[in-house]
């Protein structure tokens, strides 16, 4: 009689991982964040509420991994689709010599996540619950937006060093005139997000950092 091969338990754990990650951000679209709970994240991932606090301390832990794991398959998918051009392609801004097409671009990438029905929900609950609780908030600014941050500071130094942008610039708040404008619209929903709108605030604020004659 053949032997009997062992389960693979890491292969079980992934699989519980992705699932409780899709219940959770399934839930926190379906019905909020406040509304979405440990037990409603189990029952819909099939596990039993000890195998998420086995992993996780509580639901914010559970919901930021399960964004940052999506937010990580999003990039992923987008490098794969990426065929072609100079720069640094999906772990940076790219650096084809032309800083207005190069944020444009990017900017336009960033207005299709947050338009992305997939995307908008966790990450409105995020933000707006980071709000109200600091040590969630800090989390999501410190896994999530720095090192997506620290990618614009990269390219706009690069652009200072190659004499497009002024010396004095500081690109930690330069780079705030290009996303601040974006999420206080997609935030409070003011006007349509839209890359014409991205292309505009490129304009404006590249037109500002330019070296004066």
């Amino acid at each position: 009689m053949a032997p009997t091969k062992a389960p693979d338990s890491s292969r079980r754990s992934d699989r519980s991982r992705r699932a409780i990650h899709d219940a959770a951000l399934a839930l926190v679209t379906e019905v909020g964040y406040r509304r979405t709970t440990i037990e409603g994240i189990a029952a819909r991932a099939g596990v039993g509420k000890q195998t998420i606090y086995r992993w996780w301390p509580s639901k914010a832990a559970v919901l930021m991994d399960a964004f940052l794991d999506l937010a990580g398959r999003t990039a992923e998918d987008a490098g794969a689709g990426d065929t072609g051009g100079s720069g640094e392609g999906a772990q940076g801004i790219p650096d084809t010599g032309d800083l207005v097409a190069d944020l444009k671009l990017v900017l336009r990438a960033t207005v299709d996540e947050l338009n992305d029905p997939a995307l908008e929900a966790p990450t409105r609950a995020l933000t707006a619950e980071g709000i109200v609780d600091a040590k969630l908030g800090a989390a999501f600014v410190h896994q999530l937006l720095d090192p997506q941050l620290a990618l614009y500071v990269t390219r706009l130094r690069a652009a200072q060093e190659a004499g497009h942008v002024r010396a004095d610039v500081d690109p930690r708040i330069a780079l705030e005139l290009l996303i601040g404008p974006l999420m206080h619209r997609w935030l409070l929903r003011t006007l349509p997000l839209t890359h014409a709108y991205a292309d505009e605030i490129v304009d404006y604020a590249v037109g500002g950092l330019a070296p004066r004659p």
